[in-house]
């Protein structure tokens, strides 16, 4: 992203971003509700296109040349009360590639297979979505997303909603398929499972206010002048833990 301004009328929920992710990097980005990161996923989407600046997604397999994207949206509990199997919902990941014929193939169907496989949950592929616990469903919506082998897979708010066991699992297989090759943006409130995880992590209020390791980017200063808030900055085996007054910020607690 180079200059990126996005405007709604009178709203301008991006302005003069520029960003660099690099093939096979895992990068957080945090920030307050409406810091326009929900925006920059769409940007990189192509559900939306910047009103100023340029997005490029280099090199690839996906059509025209680009680099192609997968999408895990944040936990909607109504998803889980569509009548569809767990094979049935990953099978719909091929839509974007499938050619438009009322089935999928039987390639297809073995991609959807290899995808739950890979989360560990071919052994769920039978049961209704209502069946399954907040993590399970979770892996489900990243098994939707790799059955069109993706280059780049974008996170939203992945951890939100699930228990923290659950989010210990997600952060295994996070970085597991970024050892694989895979190249992962993710969104998130919560600073401390970022500052603990993540090699890169980028402030975003509007526009980019840091960017760098974890111990470079969650300091007092810059919290500040990302969320308008004062927070402090203690260290725990040698890596930052943000306390907002006398209680860990939100998601940690």
């Amino acid at each position: 992203m180079s200059g990126v301004g996005v405007r709604f009328g009178r709203t301008r929920p991006l302005r003069d971003v520029d960003l660099v992710v690099e093939a096979g990097e895992l990068v957080g980005i945090v920030g307050p509700s409406g810091a326009g990161k929900t925006t920059l996923l769409r940007l990189l989407l192509g559900e939306l296109k910047a009103s100023e600046g340029t997005v490029e997604l280099k090199g690839g397999n996906g059509r025209r040349g680009l680099a192609s994207v997968g999408y895990v949206p944040q936990l909607e509990a109504s998803e889980r009360t569509f009548p569809l199997t767990v094979h049935g919902a990953v099978e719909l990941g091929a839509a974007a590639t499938s050619p438009m014929v009322p089935w999928f193939s039987r390639a297809e169907k073995a991609a959807a297979h290899r995808a739950l496989e890979r989360l560990g949950i071919d052994d769920l592929h039978a049961r209704g979505l209502h069946e399954l616990s907040g993590g399970q469903f979770q892996r489900v919506l990243f098994a939707r997303a790799l059955v069109s082998a993706p280059q780049l897979l974008l996170l939203d708010e992945p951890t939100s909603g699930i228990d923290l066991r659950t989010r210990g699992e997600m952060l295994g297989l996070v970085d597991e398929l970024r050892r694989d090759g895979l190249t992962v943006v993710l969104t998130t409130h919560d600073l401390n499972w970022v500052a603990s995880h993540l090699p890169r992590v980028v402030c975003l209020n509007e526009t980019v206010i840091a960017d760098g390791t974890s111990v470079e980017v969650l300091r007092p200063e810059v919290l500040s002048d990302t969320f308008g808030a004062e927070m402090e900055v203690i260290e725990h085996n040698g890596r930052p833990v943000v306390v907002d007054g006398n209680a860990l910020v939100e998601g940690v607690a």
